[in-house]
């Protein structure tokens, strides 16, 4: 029972964080195409570990992720505004690369196939 508790609460996190970071973060570092691939929430509900993926250059998901460390605070104090929760987790944001590592694969496995195709 108290997995699905904590499993809503990530969700909900991931929904909220996503809104706020789309509608209400105006840093330019924070820009382009930035999704919440998944959230991690302690069991004590202290902490989150919020996963962000970064569509674009190399450089573009550490800027990101630093404009999001700066933006914690309000992220956070927006967070608890609209969640409806006893405490709001501290948020550490942690880039992630698996949508990047996905396109990767897909694309190479296309050019293996294109490569048999033209054999």
């Amino acid at each position: 029972m108290r997995d699905e508790r904590v499993r809503k609460i990530n969700e909900e996190i991931r929904r909220i964080v996503s809104d706020i970071i789309r509608n209400d973060i105006k840093d330019p570092r924070v820009g382009g195409m930035v999704s919440i691939v998944r959230v991690d929430t302690s069991k004590d509900l202290r902490h989150a570990k919020v996963y962000v993926s970064v569509l674009g250059e190399d450089d573009d998901g550490e800027r990101t992720i630093e404009g999001l460390k700066q933006a914690a605070g309000f992220i956070r104090r927006e967070l608890g505004q609209q969640m409806s929760a006893y405490y709001v987790p501290e948020l550490t944001f942690v880039l992630d690369d698996s949508i990047e590592y996905s396109i990767d694969i897909s694309q190479k496995i296309n050019e293996l196939h294109q490569d048999r195709e033209d054999d």
